[in-house]
């Protein structure tokens, strides 16, 4: 995984599932479970972005 990507999925989780998936339903699981609370989605990211 690359660095921008692991600082990406840290700082901005949406952006970072966003640039490899696209607009699609991984992006807005991810917006949602930023939206609740920052680290559930960081731990998304990391999953979806192996």
């Amino acid at each position: 995984m690359p660095l921008l990507n692991i600082i990406l999925n840290i700082l901005l989780p949406p952006l970072a599932v966003f640039l490899k998936h696209g607009i699609s339903s991984t992006f807005f699981i991810s917006l949602l479970l930023t939206l609740i609370g920052w680290l559930p989605g960081v731990i998304h990211a990391f999953i979806v972005n192996k």
